[in-house]
């Protein structure tokens, strides 16, 4: 017997490898929205401990966010923003204040 591979007489065959196209993953903006109650130091303190903010970048944002109604606080993967929004929301209703936190996609 004889070695014969599968391929036709004169034929090499090549192995080649497709990669898939990674891509990266859609982002999400995480959003704070001004209300007429929720104390200024509480906003600070959100953006402090739940975007590891320092004081100073905190309380330019809140100002942002009482000036002009709304600020962009972080932007995530989808996953991390909605836990972030669901982290703030839980704090905020624990503690009787009406901030919203909201995302949306970038």
């Amino acid at each position: 017997m004889s070695d014969k591979d599968d391929s036709p007489e004169g034929e090499a065959g090549v192995l080649t490898q497709t990669r898939p196209k990674t891509q990266r993953p859609p982002l999400y903006k995480v959003l704070i929205l001004n209300d007429d109650y929720t104390p200024m130091e509480f906003v600070v303190h959100v953006l402090e401990r739940f975007f590891g903010l320092n004081h100073a970048q905190a309380f330019e944002l809140m100002l942002t966010v009482h000036k002009k109604g709304v600020a962009v606080v972080g932007v995530f993967t989808y996953e991390i923003a909605e836990t972030k929004v669901a982290q703030v929301m839980d704090f905020v209703r624990r503690h009787q204040h009406p901030l919203q936190c909201t995302l949306e996609k970038e």
